[in-house]
């Protein structure tokens, strides 16, 4: 085991769920702190300490886990730097790496295989009704989410990228804690 842990990996490593762990440290029963963004770190001693008091069993290898995988996708440098950045932070210790272009998008979807996409659909090369027919119609892509971003999108726009297979849409400028929120509850870990 690693010396610190997100939340996310300790909930791993007790086979729970993260809300479980932040529950336990939040009600005192595992030790914890909070790093400078407001996230939760554990140190492995005192995961371990806990797991015994528990009767929870310690794995005796390290849990090869799969990390979940974000794609986000946007032709500004400083949204993009800012997405990735915010999620990087965030306690489920996501992977996360961008794209530019529909180009750069279309091969990553396929080389890196995102469990979700956060896409911009106003740019140049891509029509965002076609990326997200495209993956939700693919036998191999069809379970990935998508978060749609666009500055220019009505409701009834919004309307028509959730029936091509968005699963969720945001007017920039952006939210970004309602971001990591639905990002985190579309992949089904709140």
């Amino acid at each position: 085991m690693e010396d610190i842990l997100t939340v996310f990996k300790a909930s791993k490593y007790c086979n729970v769920s993260p809300k479980t762990i932040i529950n336990w440290i939040d009600s005192g029963h595992i030790e914890a702190y909070k790093t400078v963004g407001g996230h939760r770190r554990i140190k492995t001693s005192d995961l371990e300490s806990f797991m015994r008091k528990q009767g929870i069993p310690i794995p005796e290898e390290e849990i090869a886990e799969e990390r979940i995988r974000i794609l986000v996708v946007d032709d500004d440098p400083i949204i993009v730097e800012t997405i990735v950045q915010a999620l990087e932070e965030d306690e489920y210790d996501y992977e996360v790496i961008s794209a530019s272009d529909g180009f750069e998008a279309g091969l990553q979807v396929n080389h890196f295989k995102p469990h979700l996409l956060i896409l911009d659909i106003m740019m140049p090369d891509i029509k965002g009704y076609e990326v997200c027919k495209k993956i939700k119609t693919n036998e191999d892509t069809k379970d990935t989410k998508i978060i749609v971003l666009s500055a220019y999108l009505d409701d009834e726009k919004f309307k028509k990228m959730k029936e091509y297979g968005a699963d969720m849409c945001f007017s920039k400028p952006l939210p970004l804690p309602q971001l990591k929120e639905e990002v985190a509850r579309l992949l089904g870990l709140k």
